[in-house]
């Protein structure tokens, strides 16, 4: 038999980021903004501040600090940074580039009092005619349309642009979506140069063992032939 247990104290929810490389967390939300104020204030967005023992600083692709509210890589250094991954050199170099800092991959920006915001991983970027579009934004406008069920957006070669931005959509079931409508959906909520410029339709994303989606297959027949894999 279950029995329902009751409480007359609110719930306080504290947030959490972080990576396996920086065991076991980079920041912290704090209760406080968990709440309706700090909803209106926007701080549901972000992803706190530096935990304890832990320093936080936004890069750009040299590792130097770039100004408060700027979007750059996330770097972090503590006593739970990792030393390497195991028998992959290459790869450790890139994380961990020998100034003490860690290479997140993530891109974000951080505000006056050290609260960070991400926007997206950096190899997710898409630069397109000199403007950076944020591949998570693009999904998010997308994602709300109702005949959306799951979706990708990816850059992909453009003669003209350097990039293009590109979506993969799912379709819900018995949806069937056109993709001028869906291009229009998103002009209705974000920059004009950020929206797609081509949709293609699938039954289903390229899945890791994570669930995450792996926009490397996605990109890579586009890529295929080319010289650079970035515009």
């Amino acid at each position: 038999m279950l029995k329902r247990i009751t409480s007359s104290r609110p719930v306080q929810v504290i947030q959490a980021y972080g990576q396996t490389e920086m065991a076991p967390f980079i920041s912290l939300l704090d209760a406080e903004h968990h709440s309706a104020k700090g909803s209106e204030a926007g701080m549901l967005r972000s992803c706190g501040r530096a935990g304890l023992c832990v320093e936080i600083r936004i890069v750009d692709a040299d590792g130097n600090e770039v100004p408060r509210g700027t979007v750059g890589e996330i770097a972090a250094r503590g006593p739970g940074m990792m030393q390497g991954y195991w028998n992959k050199l290459e790869q450790t170099k890139v994380a961990l580039p020998g100034d003490g800092w860690l290479r997140t991959g993530d891109g974000a920006y951080m505000d006056d009092k050290g609260y960070m915001f991400i926007v997206d991983r950096v190899k997710d970027m898409i630069v397109t005619g000199g403007e950076n579009v944020f591949s998570a934004e693009v999904e998010n406008a997308l994602a709300s349309h109702s005949a959306v069920a799951m979706c990708a957006v990816i850059g992909i070669p453009d003669d003209q642009w350097g990039e293009a931005v590109h979506a993969v959509v799912v379709p819900k079931a018995g949806a069937t979506p056109v993709a001028a409508d869906l291009i229009a959906h998103c002009k209705g909520r974000i920059a004009g140069y950020k929206c797609p410029k081509s949709v293609e339709l699938r039954d289903a994303l390229p899945l890791s063992g994570a669930g995450k989606v792996l926009k490397t297959t996605l990109r890579e027949p586009y890529w295929r032939n080319k010289t650079r894999r970035v515009a």
